[in-house]
């Protein structure tokens, strides 16, 4: 399978912050979701795919091709959507119209229309007056007004309500159901990407913890729930991460079913996204108590 974009090596120091290493790949036609806490370093690496930041190190390539020497060229197939409108305020969608036919070549103003009309959007408007579903709106329809292959997004679901949030997730499952389209989605909102993603990359402080099938992550994956006392009878290779309270302790481990036949005794439970989220965060916090997946 072809991969839209590639990271190798990825590398990026600040005084207080080190993107470290950072790897993975996005096949064309797929969903991934980027998650993590705030601060962890998703912001920096959708800067750095998209050539805003320059890396210290490593390989980043957009449709196999290098953002630094081919950017301009990539950029067109691109599509955009950050947590903040980055239009300014007194700017209406008519006059944002003419803006982007001079930015991109491939601009399309029937569809950009078709898409104000589709969202409910007013077109002689300032985009100042919108709310913030309305701006997250105005943003998709520009990044899906020119062609884009791919939709890098940071946060686009952030602070909306749920039906606002239900339409934009049906946008995009209608958008990679067109051509082989691919979205890079960065998100802490691990309900939505339960329901659209297919892959899921979680990164933490810099690091990558996980990276893979989404289906497959939360197949293999699984909250056990004990008592305080039947802790120790789990094999440490089993384990993710655990947390105790004064009586009982909650261990998530990676290999639900053979765990499940090893400790039939214990009580199994799938584990949702967000909960794998949160004990992958404290195995990276709690290194010596942990053994290195294989």
């Amino acid at each position: 399978m072809d991969n839209v974009l590639e990271l190798r090596g990825v590398t990026k120091q600040y005084e207080d912050f080190k993107l470290d290493g950072v790897e993975f790949e996005v096949p064309k036609g797929c969903i991934c979701g980027f998650i993590g806490q705030n601060g962890a370093g998703k912001t920096t690496t959708i800067q750095l795919i998209l050539d805003i930041i320059k890396k210290d190190a490593g390989e980043i390539r957009v449709f196999g091709q290098d953002m630094q020497k081919d950017g301009a060229k990539v950029k067109e197939k691109i599509g955009v959507v950050f947590d903040e409108m980055c239009f300014h305020e007194f700017l209406t969608p008519n006059q944002i119209n003419g803006v982007m036919k001079n930015i991109y070549a491939n601009w399309q103003e029937e569809k950009f229309f078709g898409y104000l009309k589709e969202f409910g959007l007013p077109s002689r408007k300032k985009c100042g007056s919108f709310s913030r579903g309305m701006r997250m709106k105005l943003q998709i329809a520009v990044a899906l007004s020119h062609e884009a292959e791919l939709l890098v997004m940071d946060e686009p679901t952030s602070g909306l309500d749920p039906i606002v949030r239900n339409e934009i997730l049906t946008i995009f499952q209608e958008f990679v159901m067109e051509e082989n389209h691919t979205i890079l989605l960065s998100s802490h909102i691990t309900t939505d990407l339960e329901r659209i993603a297919d892959m899921i990359v979680f990164i933490d402080r810099g690091h990558i913890l996980l990276c893979g099938d989404k289906n497959e992550i939360l197949e293999n994956h699984g909250l056990m729930k004990c008592k305080k006392e039947e802790l120790s009878q789990i094999q440490t290779e089993d384990m993710v991460s655990w947390r105790q309270s004064e009586f009982s302790s909650e261990v998530l481990v990676k290999n639900r079913k053979e765990c499940a036949q090893r400790y039939p005794r214990i009580h199994m439970e799938p584990a949702t996204l967000e909960e794998i989220m949160i004990f992958y965060a404290e195995y990276s916090r709690k290194a010596s108590q942990i053994v290195p997946e294989e």
